[in-house]
């Protein structure tokens, strides 16, 4: 039988809270701020990733390209489930693919980069995919929390200086979409599989000098199209159960609604949606008992919400847009 994982400590926590804020920022910089060597950043930050999964990986918030999110939920065939998913994990736009609880179902988020993209899989491919009995699409149509979001974490490990000492310069302002060069996207290739990569092996494998590579993750950052994730497995936060959460909610309650559980600990993302529910939301819980406490005492005792349909997540399939592991 396999040992669990080390619990972690304070110090995990805040490194894991640091990336978050800055997962490019050099080992140096965040020793300084936690007051520890920089050896001792990296010793950590090596063993977390073989004990809690923790990674740092780039992505693109596509609302700042001028796209849209959607949900997919695709029902299928017990015989299916893991096939489908697997061929939908290996499209450049899919992300966050979870196998559900009862295995005769494939949630997935989608972010197509045209229009006949779109239509392409909803219309087309999807239907036509053998053994999918079902396919639902739910536009996202606003961010309660997630996506960079997800930088201001809730672990709660740093004090508001060390905050302020981590956090990257504001996103400049501007409502018009940012386009993406064939330079730009070899660059977030590189990045989505590991947002630590040095300068030099971005140079070398773009083929771009050392400072063009510099500024152009300035101004990808700066834009806002590129941030920084830290994922881990979130059992190593007390989250051993993850579950996707549709609410029905009476649309002059769905903001103030959104915004509760964007502060609830248990809440991992949250979103306004197309669809007989209107509000998405994915969630952690220690078990199935904390999951039933947050259903029913914190998520019932929210004013406006009239119906909640909870779906248990088996597997995580696939994060964000880096190739999944073969």
């Amino acid at each position: 039988m396999t040992a669990p994982p080390p619990p972690l400590d304070t110090l995990d926590l805040a490194l894991i809270q640091a990336l978050q804020f800055d997962g490019r920022a050099p080992f140096s910089r965040i020793g300084a701020v936690l007051g520890v060597s920089d050896q001792t950043v990296a010793r950590r930050y090596r063993r977390l990733r073989s004990t809690a999964g923790l990674r740092v990986v780039g992505a693109i918030d596509e609302s700042r390209l001028g796209l849209t999110t959607w949900i997919l939920r695709l029902g299928c065939t017990p015989d299916a489930a893991e096939q489908l998913a697997a061929a939908l994990a290996r499209r450049p736009d899919t992300a966050y693919i979870d196998l559900v609880a009862g295995g005769t179902e494939v949630m997935c988020a989608m972010r197509p980069r045209s229009r006949r993209d779109r239509d392409e899989l909803l219309l087309g491919k999807l239907r036509r995919t053998p053994r999918v009995v079902s396919v639902a699409a739910h536009c996202l149509l606003h961010l309660f929390y997630g996506g960079a979001l997800a930088r201001l974490d809730k672990i709660h490990a740093l004090t508001a200086e060390q905050q302020a000492a981590l956090r990257p310069a504001p996103v400049e302002a501007g409502s018009r979409p940012v386009t993406l060069d064939p330079d730009d996207e070899a660059l977030m290739a590189l990045l989505r599989r590991d947002g630590r990569t040095p300068l030099g092996e971005l140079r070398l494998a773009t083929g771009q000098s050392e400072s063009a590579v510099r500024r152009r993750l300035e101004r990808l950052r700066s834009s806002g199209v590129l941030y920084f994730e830290a994922q881990h497995d979130h059992a190593s936060l007390g989250q051993g159960i993850g579950a996707m959460l549709w609410l029905t909610v009476a649309p002059s309650a769905l903001a103030d609604v959104g915004e509760a559980l964007a502060s609830h600990w248990e809440v991992r993302f949250a979103a306004a949606t197309t669809g007989p529910a209107n509000l998405v939301a994915s969630v952690g819980c220690a078990d199935t008992g904390a999951f039933y406490r947050y259903l029913s005492q914190t998520v019932g005792a929210l004013p406006g919400v009239r119906t909640v349909e909870t779906a248990l997540t088996l597997r995580t399939v696939k994060q964000l847009t880096y190739e999944p592991a073969r």
